[in-house]
């Protein structure tokens, strides 16, 4: 095993008018270091790629990654040809890190858009040294830029920024510097492919809570009467937990729920719609171990809905 920790650049079209709905970002250089399990670089990988869709480059980006479109006409080479040499250098076992989730999402609109096999594992489980980085060092939600974590952990090497593989680098400097021991677990779920089937969805826990990612369906309405969705089952013991109140929502996006554990206390649940351009939808549950204060806000909360909707139906 080992980490492949890569970092995209893009190009996109000069105006609204001519961006093509299906790529509104391709690829123009893709590059990547390959750490063993101590955190040490052993390889690097940087190619270019010469762009089809948008082939002169926005001036945007030429002013961000320091290159030109005489460079990517003399240089870069077919996706097709860089991606199969890239997965080739990743090996089978590699596992993916990234700087934020973009890049893999992007990554494979690239590869479905040029009518390649995607060759990510499914599900696809990555590192987000973005979030790691939050989790380490603030409060867990903040979602800092790669340059304002090497400044405040002092990593800076001397590269500029915003060239693939020099990003990959300090990708990989951050998170050797992140205690990777505690962090293991936290492996995020890229959400580009989703379950399309009961057997594919899928089930994460970790230390403080549980996670689970539904296939799809042609509403929310729809997969708020599937059992396993709103299921609530302690991930300490595996055992249902009776729920307090029904799965309830304050906005259109967003459905909590409060139950009880005998062995564990009170759980917080939590599904978040998302949706697909198309119209359909997939849901991500948590559930959530909360002290007995968390747990009466919840029933606040609950409580307090009731009785707006009450008061709006009596007008």
């Amino acid at each position: 095993m080992h980490y492949v920790v890569m970092d995209l650049e893009w190009n996109q079209a000069s105006s609204r008018e001519a961006v093509h709905p299906d790529l509104v970002f391709e690829i123009i250089e893709i590059g990547a270091v390959k750490l063993d399990e101590s955190g040490c670089v052993v390889d690097e990988f940087d190619a270019l790629i010469r762009p089809t869709v948008y082939p002169e480059l926005y001036f945007r980006v030429r002013e961000v990654v320091h290159m030109s479109t005489k460079l990517l006409e003399r240089e870069g080479r077919p996706f097709a040809e860089v991606i199969e040499e890239f997965f080739a250098w990743c090996g089978p076992d590699a596992v993916f890190c990234t700087w934020g989730s973009m890049d893999l999402t992007e990554f494979q609109r690239n590869i479905l858009y040029f009518g390649i096999e995607n060759p990510f594992p499914f599900p696809l489980f990555y590192y987000d040294v973005q979030k790691l980085y939050s989790l380490s060092y603030e409060d867990g939600k903040a979602r800092s830029a790669l340059e304002t974590a090497v400044d405040r952990l002092g990593l800076f090497m001397g590269e500029p920024f915003h060239r693939a593989v020099s990003d990959a680098y300090y990708t990989g400097l951050v998170m050797g510097a992140l205690p990777m021991k505690q962090l293991k677990p936290m492996l995020s779920v890229d959400y580009f492919r989703l379950p399309r089937t009961p057997e594919e969805e899928i089930h994460l826990v970790f230390d403080t809570y549980s996670k689970f990612v539904s296939r799809i369906y042609p509403s929310r309405e729809e997969a708020m009467r599937d059992a396993e969705l709103t299921s609530t089952v302690c991930y300490r013991c595996n055992e249902p937990a009776k729920r307090r109140v029904n799965w309830f929502s304050d906005n259109a996006r967003h459905y909590y729920t409060l139950a009880w554990c005998p062995k564990h206390g009170w759980l917080k649940g939590k599904i978040r719609t998302k949706k697909n351009p198309d119209g359909s939808v997939f849901m991500v549950k948590t559930l959530k171990l909360v002290p007995q204060n968390t747990a009466v806000d919840v029933l606040v909360k609950h409580e307090e809905l009731k009785s707006k909707r009450r008061e709006k139906r009596l007008k």
